[in-house]
């Protein structure tokens, strides 16, 4: 059975009596903490090719365009310490691109410079290559295979990690590519992947309470989640220790993540599930993307951030 009608369907028949995200919503953007901005915009701007839209000296936006949509903020703490090895916080963002032309683009201009890499592998729902900020916040590039090439077994999606065919990726490339090429404005966050303390209380966090659904639950000490349909918006896991605590204030690592919403209808309902189930949230001005978002806190302290695009 194919993926996308098999699990919608699911979805529309769970919605009936639960909230549910809807369909369009998605990870809009990541807030990273990082001991060196200068550093690390070498490696967003220069080396992966992201661009800076926002600059207000010691945070930085940046994009796939250089405007809006953003997808990466940094915000440079001196001194930061590395995250903690034992502790919740960022597996891995994930940086998805439209195409595997664009994917092959960037690891080449990565490859010829050097970039050290932490894996390639295969998902069968999409093809990702790994490796890691010069904080050591985990990165994923990908792009995704069709969804009509997606595999629903027992009501969940098919994915796998197999060797990647890296010959086949840089086939893709053409003669006119260039290394000084600038991403593709098309690129964006497909998904962000977290340690997390307790799957279950996860579980009810993003499942129960913000309303995506799962979409995996058999891959060994891990959940995947999405809103639509999509194989995963969001992972969790507990590879990093059941029980583990947050990482310290003055430690790099993700700051906070946002979700993108459709409407305001979608803002105001999800405000109104929040309340009925004694969830603590605020709506408040965000000051660095200038527009309003809902701030929601998980239960390893991580800031959510739910704001229409």
């Amino acid at each position: 059975m194919r993926a996308q009608n098999a699990f919608q369907q699911q979805v529309e028949e769970y919605a009936v009596n639960n909230f549910r995200l809807p369909g369009q919503a998605h990870v809009g953007f990541v807030h990273l903490q990082v001991s060196s901005l200068k550093r690390s915009l070498h490696f967003y701007e220069t080396l992966l090719g992201l661009k800076k839209a926002i600059d207000l000296g010691s945070t930085v936006v940046l994009s796939a365009s250089g405007k809006a949509p953003y997808h990466i903020l940094l915000t440079e703490l001196p001194g930061a310490l590395p995250k903690p090895p034992r502790s919740s916080g960022l597996y891995h963002v994930a940086i998805r691109f439209p195409n595997r032309r664009e994917l092959a683009k960037v690891f080449r201009r990565l490859y010829v410079r050097n970039t050290e890499f932490q894996g390639f592998s295969d998902h069968l729902v999409s093809e990702a290559i790994y490796l890691a900020d010069p904080d050591e916040n985990g990165i994923e590039l990908y792009v995704d295979r069709p969804r009509t090439e997606w595999v629903m077994k027992e009501n969940q999606v098919q994915m796998a990690t197999l060797p990647l065919n890296l010959d086949s990726l840089i086939g893709e490339l053409r003669a006119e590519d260039s290394d000084a090429d600038p991403v593709d404005s098309n690129t964006d966050i497909g998904h962000v992947h977290l340690h997390v303390s307790n799957l279950h209380k996860a579980d009810e966090f993003y499942n129960g309470l913000l309303g995506f659904d799962v979409t995996q639950r058999s891959y060994p000490g891990a959940l995947f989640l999405s809103a639509g349909g999509y194989h995963h918006h969001l992972g969790v896991n507990t590879w990093a220790g059941q029980g583990v605590p947050p990482p310290p204030g003055n430690a790099v690592g993700l700051l906070r993540f946002g979700i993108n919403l459709p409407d305001r209808q979608s803002m105001d309902s999800t405000a109104q599930h929040l309340e009925e189930h004694g969830a603590h949230f605020e709506f408040k001005q965000d000051e660095i993307l200038n527009t309003e978002i809902l701030r929601v806190k998980t239960p390893d302290t991580l800031n959510v951030d739910l704001f229409i695009n």
